[in-house]
Formats: structure tokens, C-alpha cells, sequence
């Protein structure tokens, strides 16, 4: 399994030809005689959302892709972490903000547009502000972290990933905003 269309097979190296299987077109290998499937990657995330000041964690990303756009904390999904133990991970990494997995509130999954032949499936997580501990402060592959007036969120004040007004409208109405 891959995540973007394989030139090649990732057991043999063998260069793979397009076949049709199950009515889809699909990567198959002459070699191993079997076909090459692409699964999205799991990817989960937190918004916190301080409800006293109505704002919501966000990071400008420091790393394509988005380099430059605002987003949700939030990364790929460790093979042998659940989904919410990766999102807090992520969380803490992003921005220094800890949190407890079993705090969390799933907001959202959805399938996100593909952006370079991959695809991404995200989980998000809800958690009030009062549930975490720490300062917003950026790490990783975030360029600045803090708190943004969820209403600067509804206007065009700063370029935000395509995902993050569609999924607000979810954590919002999960932590009962």
C-alpha cells in the first residue's frame, strides 16, 4: 500500500503497469502478480477553543504544504498510536500545549483534497482550553502558534488551509459553542 500512484512495485521494484480490478484502475505488478494499492494517510489534529476570549488555537505552517497558511495543530498518525493519543501528540508538538487523549471530543473526519497525488484522511478533535496546560508556543513545523478571535477565522484577515472554516463549524458545535 502507498500513499501517491507508484511508478514502481514497493516489494520488488519491478515497474508497474495500470490494470482494471473491481472496476477501478489500479497499479499492478508483472512480477509479483499482484496489484499496488494507495490508501490515504491518516492524519488527526486539536482545536482548542478558549471560550472566554472566543478563539481558537492555530498554526502558521513553516513547512510546505500550506507553508505560509494558517491550520489546526495536526500531523500524521504514528502506525501504533490511536487516533487520539497521535492528535494530542501532534498537538504538543506543534505548540507546547498539553493535553489528556481521553479530554478530546471528535469533531470531524473527512477526506481532504488531494494536494500533490496525496490524500488525507483528517480526524478532528475538539478540546476546551480549560482541559489543556501550557503556553502556544511554535515547534516543529509550525511557524507561530497562538490563539486567533474565532471571527478573524470567518474573514479573509489571514490565509487559513482550505479544511479549517469548514471543520470550525464542527469543533464549535461539538464543544456546544
Amino acid at each position: 500500500m502507498v500513499q501517491r500512484v507508484p511508478n514502481y512495485c514497493p516489494q520488488c521494484g519491478t515497474a508497474v503497469e495500470s490494470r482494471t480490478f473491481e472496476g477501478r484502475e489500479r497499479r499492478y505488478c508483472p512480477s509479483c502478480e499482484r496489484f499496488v494499492f494507495r490508501n490515504a494517510a491518516p492524519c488527526g489534529g486539536v482545536a482548542v477553543v478558549d471560550g472566554h476570549t472566543d478563539a481558537v488555537l492555530l498554526v502558521e505552517r513553516a513547512v510546505p504544504p500550506g507553508k505560509g497558511e494558517w491550520t489546526f495543530p495536526g500531523g500524521h498518525l504514528e502506525a501504533d498510536e490511536p487516533p487520539a493519543a497521535g492528535a494530542a501528540r501532534e498537538l504538543e508538538e506543534e505548540t507546547g500545549i498539553t493535553v489528556d487523549p481521553d479530554d478530546l471530543l471528535l469533531a470531524d473526519v473527512r477526506q481532504l483534497d488531494p494536494f500533490d497525488g496525496k490524500y488525507v484522511v483528517s480526524i478532528r478533535y475538539a478540546v476546551a482550553r480549560s482541559a489543556t496546560t501550557g503556553v502556544p508556543e511554535a515547534g516543529s513545523d509550525a511557524e507561530t502558534a497562538e490563539f486567533v478571535p474565532v471571527e478573524e477565522t470567518r474573514d479573509e484577515a489571514r490565509p487559513l488551509r482550505p479544511h479549517v472554516r469548514p471543520q470550525l463549524d464542527d469543533v464549535l458545535d461539538a464543544l456546544g459553542d
